[in-house]
């Protein structure tokens, strides 16, 4: 309390108008902290999610989750409750993002701003409370490295979204031309079109789980009453892949037509080896751009002091 005196104290420059920020931030914090405990006991002792939490405990199975991770999803959802986005368009990208990351249960997006939450008042207060070691830092280098903190803490987990995004997309991407030339010799030996993605799904289970699981689900939707187009949909926005998306398009096409499934993955599978093979020209097309960097910076000019330093050295020699 009495480094916050202190801090505002400094900033401000007068002791009255000082105290009176000080009492008004103790206060608020004050408030806030009543409120939330007030709203964590009114929801922890609702009836009915007592009685629902009982059903779900009911139902469970020996592998499912504890006490403690029920405990830990109603705090974060206390906690995000009242900060998610208002905006529905901004929700719903976040959503989008989630599942194709992986994350595909009913509270991620509530346990993504809960975190986001988190870290963006947990930072700043921990370089509030690591200043208070070293008294020798200014007051202004404390604002701004807390600045830094709740910036770091507010755009963190939208990074590493990105890349655990971009990372199952990538280990999707890999597994995707396997899985369609198992497809296609699936159908062509005879199989119906969701008996041969069950069994590639079988298949690529230990190569490429995550293709797997996305190839499965299909099956369950179906199973469940999901028409066949609609959960090849469903499969496309799932992954966010463009291949993936090409693939249920030309399915659809061809159940409403009543083309040949075969003959269309047959000539899918033919583009898409095309298309992998112009893309690693392309990128075998760009080496040498692309060395034009790392010569520039590290190579040429080791180059010019081997080659020409000691006849550098030999001329200052000479003119001493």
């Amino acid at each position: 309390m009495q480094y916050l005196l202190e801090l505002i104290n400094s900033m401000v420059q007068n002791p009255q108008a000082s105290q009176t920020i000080f009492v008004i931030i103790t206060a608020t914090a004050a408030f806030a902290c009543v409120l939330s405990v007030g709203y964590l006991i009114t929801a922890f002792s609702d009836p009915a999610k007592k009685r629902l939490s009982a059903i779900v405990q009911d139902k469970q199975t020996p592998d499912g989750p504890s006490v403690g991770d029920d405990f830990f999803k109603q705090v974060m959802g206390t906690a995000a409750s009242a900060l998610l986005p208002s905006n529905q368009a901004e929700k719903s990208r976040i959503q989008k993002h989630l599942i194709i990351a992986g994350y595909r249960n009913s509270n991620a997006v509530t346990n993504f701003y809960a975190y986001k939450t988190i870290l963006a008042v947990g930072l700043p207060l921990a370089v509030i409370m690591l200043a208070r070691l070293s008294p020798e830092i200014s007051p202004q280098n404390v604002i701004v490295a807390a600045l830094i903190a709740f910036s770091a803490g507010v755009m963190a987990p939208n990074y590493i979204l990105k890349k655990i995004m971009a990372k199952r997309q990538r280990k999707l991407k890999a597994g995707f031309p396997d899985a369609l030339d198992l497809l296609v010799v699936c159908v062509e030996s005879g199989l119906g079109l969701t008996s041969a993605i069950a069994r590639v799904a079988q298949e690529l289970n230990i190569t490429h789980p995550e293709l797997a699981a996305d190839l499965a689900l299909i099956n369950k939707e179906i199973m469940v009453g999901v028409p066949r187009s609609d959960a090849f949909r469903n499969l496309s926005e799932r992954t966010g892949l463009s291949e993936i998306k090409g693939l249920a398009t030309l399915l659809d096409q061809s159940m409403r037509f009543g083309t040949s499934v075969a003959d269309a993955l047959r000539t899918y599978a033919e583009e898409f080896r095309d298309k992998r093979m112009q893309a690693a020209e392309e990128a075998a097309a760009k080496i040498s751009t692309k060395l034009i960097f790392p010569l520039t910076m590290f190579i040429w000019p080791s180059f010019f002091v081997i080659a020409i330093g000691p006849a550098i050295l030999q001329v200052i020699e000479a003119f001493k």
